[in-house]
């Protein structure tokens, strides 16, 4: 063991530079190649790494210091299989918001480590136990990046993908959704290498921006940054983690940056504690905290309407904050999260409510000899083992009216109104997570047998869990079907961009006057909405009642 003074190496041509970040304490142990310090000047940042392998016995600069190239950082007790050089090429300052400064032409580019077995691990998310894991977004046998998502995980509050510190080909998942996971879980092995450095030279740091005193960049000073511009961040699964590339360029270090990245924070939102409001790793764990806690709400966020409460808040439109109460002091209470489909399918109904000028008539249909013709198509076709529901021929109604009626199987994009010509037809299935709706492809070209056997299939995926995302695509029509539980009328909120969806509940025996008297029908009540900007009252009007003369009497299906 020797003692080693581990000093400021060639930064550049900067001179008395500050001391705004000590990154480690005495008794610490450290590696070649570790950051010590961050540094700056008037015009840029960098960290300052270690040119040894050992314990740091005693720290000779702090916060505020002026130092230069050739200045004693550490004195450092280096283990006797570390060559210890004392002078190293500095990693290329970041840029500032007026001009870059030169990049030292003798640092060379980083290397590569030979391929090996890389266990990656979950990073610190913060102060959360026994996180579930709710997506796998690679599989064994893929090619993966550094910083390429791996996994999502979700606590009651929000969730966040989690990134590949390896770059190579992924040999084993350690997880499955559903598991729990912690902080340094050993979540998949990729075969591979991880970014390295030479061991004579100092690791380029990532490049950072740091935040001027003056006046933000303007945009021909932007432009010529353009090429030491800050890494370009991630943008994760948790709530708000996509950055914004516009406004001040947050004051943060290159590894603080890295670890922002690591969790998904959009550092622009989060307030600095260190000097010069810079922003430090406790700062952004703090933060990532608050957002999976609640208690604090990202721009993006707020920008759906989603306050710390986690429900609408209204701020978006201008409306009175969504109000905060403390439930358990009116009586016992339990507490479940939201299941993910749900969140999902309450924010799209939650938009689709708010931007479409939604219009439902009401109509019952007289379905007494569709009805008997179900009933004996599934004795005739009991050896098949596909029962016939009223909603496969509810389905082939829809396709013989949206083709009567096209502007109800288009689409708004932008001013232009989008006529198709095929018809896939999608049908609400209640899950135990949540609504679903997969959706019946071409269904113009298909009979009545033939949808039956494809909407059984459909639903029992939905109902698993297994509907791929192309099962749920594509629809130009839905129909919501209450029929097997009960109810009279309601109001289906479209499913954009659509323009129309089709609700109906339970069908009843109804005494209706034919002209002489009257007799016992099977009424089957529909609720039909429909988007104004598009139909107009008597179009509705004339939908409705086509629909009802094809159910009343199906054989109107082959005019």
């Amino acid at each position: 063991m020797a003692l080693v003074e581990i000093k400021v190496p060639d930064i550049g041509d900067f001179a008395d530079v500050s001391v705004i970040e000590v990154m480690v304490k005495v008794g610490d142990t450290v590696s070649q190649e570790q950051s010590l310090i961050t540094v700056e000047s008037d015009k840029a940042s960098m960290e300052i790494p270690c040119s040894a392998s050992g314990v740091v016995k005693e720290i000779k600069v702090k916060l505020g210091d002026k130092v230069h190239e050739g200045s004693v950082v550490l004195m450092l007790e280096a283990s006797d299989s570390a060559a210890a050089p004392t002078t190293v090429v500095a990693p290329a300052p970041t840029a500032s918001a007026s001009k870059p400064p030169p990049t030292p032409a003798s640092a060379p580019a980083p290397s590569v480590s030979a391929s090996s077995l890389i266990e990656v691990m979950v990073p610190d998310i913060g102060d959360f136990k026994d996180v579930s894991v709710i997506e796998l977004l690679v599989k064994p046998g893929d090619t993966v990046q550094v910083e390429q998502s791996l996994i999502t995980i979700e606590s009651d509050k929000a969730s966040m993908e989690i990134p590949s510190s390896a770059t190579g080909v992924l040999k084993e998942l350690k997880v499955k959704v559903g598991d729990k996971v912690n902080i340094g879980d050993f979540i998949a092995l990729v075969q591979g290498s991880a970014a390295a450095s030479n061991s004579a030279v100092a690791a380029p740091a990532q490049p950072t921006v740091a935040a001027p005193s003056a006046a933000p960049q303007s945009a021909s000073s932007a432009a010529s940054a353009s090429s030491v511009q800050a890494p370009a961040q991630v943008p994760l699964h948790q709530p708000g983690a996509a950055i914004s590339s516009a406004g001040p360029v947050p004051h943060a270090s290159p590894s603080v940056r890295k670890f922002a990245r690591e969790l998904g924070v959009p550092l622009e939102e989060v307030k600095g504690t260190g000097i010069k409001a810079r922003i430090t790793h406790e700062d952004v764990q703090a933060f990532s905290r608050s957002v999976m806690q609640g208690t604090v709400s990202t721009k993006a966020q707020q920008s759906r309407g989603v306050g710390a409460s986690g429900a609408g808040s209204g701020a978006a439109l201008g409306l009175l904050p969504w109000p905060v109460v403390d439930f358990a002091k009116f009586g016992p209470i339990e507490r479940k999260p939201m299941s993910r489909i749900k969140k999902i399918s309450g924010a799209n109904l939650h938009r689709n409510w708010v931007m479409i000028p939604h219009v439902t008539n009401h109509d019952d249909a007289d379905i007494t000899e569709l009805e008997a013709f179900r009933v004996s198509t599934n004795k005739e076709n009991e050896k098949s083992g596909v029962k016939v529901t009223m909603l496969a021929f509810l389905i082939k109604a829809c396709v013989s009216a949206l083709k009567k009626f096209p502007e109800f199987n288009s689409s708004l994009d932008g001013e232009d109104l989008v006529y198709k010509s095929y018809y896939n037809i999608g049908f609400a299935a209640d899950t135990p997570n949540g609504l679903m709706v997969p959706v019946i492809k071409n269904a113009d070209t298909k009979g009545v047998l033939q949808i039956s056997q494809e909407m059984g299939e459909l639903a029992k995926k939905a109902r698993d869990g297994k509907l791929s995302p192309a099962e749920m695509t594509g629809a130009t029509f839905t129909i919501s079907s209450l029929g097997g539980i009960g109810g009279r009328y309601f109001n289906p909120i479209i499913n954009a961009p659509e323009v129309s969806i089709l609700g109906v509940c339970k069908s009843t025996m109804q005494p209706v006057w034919n002209g002489k008297e009257f007799a016992p029908r099977l009424m089957l009540p529909m609720s039909l909405s429909w988007d104004h900007r598009v139909i107009d009252g008597a179009a509705a009007a004339r939908f409705n009642a086509h629909l009802g003369q094809i159910l009343s009497d199906f054989r109107r299906v082959l005019l």
